[in-house]
């Protein structure tokens, strides 16, 4: 009885184990119930320059399956996959984890529609609070969104998807998006030192859906 009675604790203690830290994330993003975007997390100060360079790939599809290769940390133009349901991902998923999280491939698909996407690091990942306002974050924009035009996702960046973010930087923001009147295109960076949905709501107001190259699709 009395082994019996320990092997009980340990697994109640393994199942708290387990539930506490989301039980303890949805306790604090409910906290920001109704908060507006720019008062969700930390202030913008927290976040660099933004940062822009020259971009490839727009309508350049490759079969679903196929891994491609990115230079940059996290992806913000490129090949990409190309099929319905898969590649672009849905617009009405906003935040995922490592195991929901579609292929880098069919993300950027997203990036080539005008999408914003919040990548946070494994240091995000393992930190309630941060994965608190992040969430809080997709939800506010996924109320917002009436029109679907506030193409917004929030994804985890691993390890196994390539090199780490610049010291220090736990949180990025990429967008891709289309020159007007010289067809160049541009891929767009902005890393964070922790979620702030102020330095957000500023970023994609300087790159709506509209300016990406295909911007009128889901």
């Amino acid at each position: 009885m009395a082994i019996v009675g320990v092997c009980v604790v340990v697994a109640l203690l393994i199942i708290g184990a387990a539930a506490y830290n989301p039980v303890k994330t949805a306790i604090q993003k409910a906290r920001y119930s109704g908060t507006p975007l720019a008062e969700i997390g930390a202030s913008a100060e927290v976040c660099g320059e933004i940062t822009e360079k020259s971009a490839t790939g727009s309508g350049e599809h490759v079969p679903t399956g196929t891994q491609v290769e990115y230079d940059d940390a996290p992806v913000a133009f490129g090949a990409h996959w190309n099929e319905a349901g898969v590649a672009p991902a849905p617009i009405t998923d906003r935040f995922y984890t490592k195991d929901s999280r579609p292929e880098l491939e069919s993300l950027v698909h997203n990036l080539e529609h005008g999408y914003s996407i919040l990548w946070y690091d494994e240091t995000i990942a393992d930190d309630s609070s941060q994965i608190a306002a992040i969430k809080a974050i997709a939800a506010s924009l996924d109320a917002s969104d009436t029109n679907q035009r506030l193409k917004f996702k929030a994804v985890p960046w691993t390890k196994a998807d390539g090199k780490a973010f610049p010291k220090g930087q736990h949180i990025a923001f990429t967008h891709w998006r289309l020159e007007p009147g010289t067809e160049e295109q541009y891929g767009a960076w902005q890393y964070c030192s922790e979620t702030s949905g102020e330095a957000l709501e500023s970023f994609m107001k300087k790159y709506p859906f509209t300016d990406s190259p295909e911007p009128y699709v889901p």
